[in-house]
C-alpha cells in the first residue's frame, strides 16, 4: 500500500472543498485497485458530490437545518454550535473509497471526492490517500 498526506486550509468557514485534482494526481501512475480518502478529524468527512453546480452549497445548507450552529449540543467547547461538528462525521463519514481502473478513478460523470468541514476553529486540515493495488 502507497500512502500520502495532504494538507488543505478550509479556513473560518464551513467548507465542500473538492480534492477530486489531488486524488486523481495520486493514483494517475497506478494500475488497477481501491483508493482510500481518509481524515483523520473528529468534525470533519469526506463525501463523493457533484460540486459547481450549487450541490456543494445545498449540501452545507442541509447540514445547517440537520445539524444548527447553536447551544443545544452537550459537546459545547469551542465556537458556538461546535458539537455539531462532532455529531457530522456520523453523517458524513471521514472517510470515502474508490475504485482505481487503469490509474484512473472510477467516478461518475458527475462525482466529484470533496473535504466537507463544519468546524470553523480549525483553519488547517490534513487528508491521508492511500492506494491499494488489486
Amino acid at each position: 500500500m502507497r500512502s500520502t498526506t495532504h494538507e488543505y486550509r478550509t479556513g473560518d468557514r464551513e467548507v465542500v472543498l473538492d480534492i477530486t485534482g489531488d486524488c486523481r494526481d495520486f493514483v494517475a501512475d497506478e494500475g488497477d485497485g481501491l483508493l482510500q480518502v481518509f481524515v483523520p478529524h473528529a468534525t470533519a468527512g469526506i463525501a463523493i458530490i457533484e460540486t459547481g453546480a450549487g450541490s456543494d452549497e445545498d449540501l452545507l445548507a442541509s447540514l445547517r437545518e440537520l445539524l444548527p450552529a447553536d447551544d443545544r449540543w452537550t459537546h459545547r467547547h469551542g465556537s458556538r454550535g461546535h458539537g455539531r461538528s462532532h455529531v457530522m462525521p456520523a453523517l458524513i463519514p471521514p472517510y470515502a473509497t474508490v475504485p482505481v481502473i487503469g490509474g484512473r478513478l472510477a467516478l461518475g460523470t458527475w462525482q466529484s471526492i470533496c473535504l466537507v468541514d463544519l468546524n470553523v476553529d480549525n483553519l488547517d486540515r490534513s487528508v491521508r490517500l492511500s492506494f491499494l493495488a488489486g
